[in-house]
């Protein structure tokens, strides 16, 4: 995992479109050149993980292909 979350200091966020309104799981997402940041919608300060484009992309397969419930 790494933790240069400067890197995404400039990056435009957007809501997944799997995230609820319901109050749930709400998670926002930011593509910048070499990490992925995923943060919690509803606590934007509370930290955001960054990882690897190819990690993240591993975790979007294994979510759609139900591995992670």
């Amino acid at each position: 995992m790494m933790t240069a979350t400067s890197d995404l200091s400039h990056a435009r966020w957007r809501k997944s479109s799997r995230s609820n309104n319901g109050g749930g799981g709400c998670v926002e997402v930011a593509h910048a050149l070499s990490l992925v940041g995923i943060r919690d919608t509803k606590n934007r300060e509370g930290g955001t993980l960054a990882v690897a484009p190819a990690a993240f992309g591993s975790l979007v397969t294994a979510i759609k292909d139900g591995r992670l419930r």
